[in-house]
C-alpha cells in the first residue's frame, strides 16, 4: 500500500482531484453571478442589452441566479448518485465513501469491527488533508469500536492441534499496541485541527466484548456499510512462527444500505445506528486511554 501511495503518478491524480474539489465549485458560483450581473446590466444599458438581444439577456440572467441558489444541492444530488443505495462493495473500496462524507458540514463517522485497519488509512489521510483545504467541514466526530482485546479470545487466536483455537496473550497484546498507535495518531491529526481553529474534531477508541465478527461502518448516519468476517481466515508472521486466527478485513464484502433508499433500507440503518449507539454507551475505555485519564 504504501509503495502505491508514493507512485507520482498516483500522487499527482489525486493533487488534480483535490484542487479540482476546491476551486470547481468557487469558478462555478462566479461564472453564474457573472452571466447574472451582465444580464442585469444589459436591462438598464441598451448598448449591452441590444449586444445581448434584449429580454433573452434578462431570461438568461433569471436562469443563471437560479443555477447558483441550486448549486449546492444539485452537487450533493450528484454525490448520492454517484453512490448506490444498495449494493455490495469490498472493505478496499471505503475511500469513496469516506470522501463522500467529509463533504458534508457535520462529518459522523461510526466503526465497529476488528482492528480498523483499513478505516483507519484513509480517516488518516483525509483528516490530514483538512489542514491544508477544510472544504465545507467545520466538524468531525470519529467513534471506533474494536475487541477487547485485554480478554481471552478464541479469534485472534493460535491455532491449536486439529485446528482448536488457542488463546494467545502476546498476539492480542500485538493487535492492541496496533489499535493503540491508530488511535494516537489520528487523535495527534484531530489536536492540529481543533488547535489551527478552522475545524473542530474528535476521535475516541471503546472496547466491546466477544470476537470481530461483524464489521460496521456508518457514515453520518446516513449510510451502513455492514459485512461479516471470515473468522477462520489464517495468518503466519513467520516461517518459524504458529498460525493465528487472523480476519482480513480488506477482504470482507460490504453491504450498503442507504437512508434514502426504500423502507427497508431506512430501518436498517436506523436499527444500526441504535444499536452502535447503544453498544458506545456500554463499551469500555482501552487502557491506554485509562492510563491517560490517570
Amino acid at each position: 500500500m504504501s509503495g502505491a501511495r508514493n507512485d507520482p503518478a498516483l500522487r499527482g491524480g489525486e493533487r488534480l482531484r483535490r484542487f479540482q474539489a476546491r476551486f470547481e465549485p468557487v469558478v462555478t458560483r462566479i461564472l453564474l453571478l457573472g452571466m447574472f450581473a451582465v444580464g442585469l446590466v444589459a436591462q438598464f444599458f441598451e448598448p449591452v442589452g441590444d449586444a445581448l438581444e434584449g429580454k433573452a439577456a434578462l431570461g438568461g440572467s433569471l436562469l443563471s441566479l437560479v443555477g447558483y441558489v441550486l448549486y449546492d444541492s444539485v452537487r450533493e444530488l450528484a454525490t448520492s448518485l454517484r453512490l448506490p443505495p444498495q449494493s455490495r462493495v469490498q472493505s478496499r473500496e471505503l475511500g469513496g465513501f469516506v470522501t463522500a462524507a467529509f463533504r458534508a458540514r457535520e462529518v459522523e463517522i461510526r466503526f465497529l469491527g476488528y482492528t480498523g485497519e483499513t478505516l483507519y488509512n484513509e480517516l488518516y489521510h483525509r483528516l490530514e488533508g483538512l489542514l491544508d483545504d477544510p472544504g465545507p467541514t467545520r466538524h468531525v466526530s470519529v467513534r471506533i469500536l474494536i475487541p477487547d482485546f485485554e480478554q481471552r479470545m478464541t479469534v485472534p487466536s493460535r491455532v491449536g492441534p486439529d485446528g482448536a483455537p488457542v488463546d494467545d496473550p502476546m498476539f492480542r497484546r500485538g493487535l492492541e499496541s496496533k489499535c493503540e498507535v491508530y488511535d494516537q495518531r489520528l487523535s495527534a491529526i484531530v489536536e492540529r485541527l481543533t488547535v489551527a481553529g478552522r475545524v473542530t474534531a474528535e476521535c475516541e477508541y471503546r472496547l466491546y466484548p466477544g470476537i470481530p465478527r461483524d464489521k460496521i461502518c456508518i457514515f453520518n448516519r446516513e449510510q451502513v456499510l455492514h459485512g461479516l468476517y471470515n473468522v477462520v481466515a489464517r495468518t503466519v508472521e513467520r516461517s518459524t512462527d504458529p498460525e493465528f486466527y487472523d480476519p482480513k478485513g480488506y477482504n470482507t464484502e460490504l453491504s450498503v444500505w442507504a437512508r434514502g433508499g426504500n423502507d427497508d433500507a431506512r430501518v436498517v440503518v436506523e436499527t444500526w445506528n441504535k444499536h452502535l449507539d447503544d453498544l458506545w454507551s456500554l463499551a469500555a475505555v482501552p487502557r491506554w486511554r485509562r492510563g491517560a485519564a490517570d
